[in-house]
């Protein structure tokens, strides 16, 4: 019967763990407010082309 390893964690989120704590200083790093300023800006587009171009 194989033993009981303590402290080893889960082997599924292992490799998740080891991967979102190495951060890259060269990332590009956009800001949140930049997200959600483009989502909106995007979608008052497409209803503005939605209301002009209609199908």
């Amino acid at each position: 019967m194989p033993k009981n390893k303590k402290n080893e964690g889960f082997h599924s989120a292992a490799g998740l763990i080891r991967y979102f704590d190495s951060e890259d200083d060269k990332a590009l790093k956009i800001p949140p407010w930049f997200v959600v300023g483009f989502a909106i800006a995007v979608s008052a587009a497409v209803i503005l082309l939605a209301a002009l171009y209609p199908t």
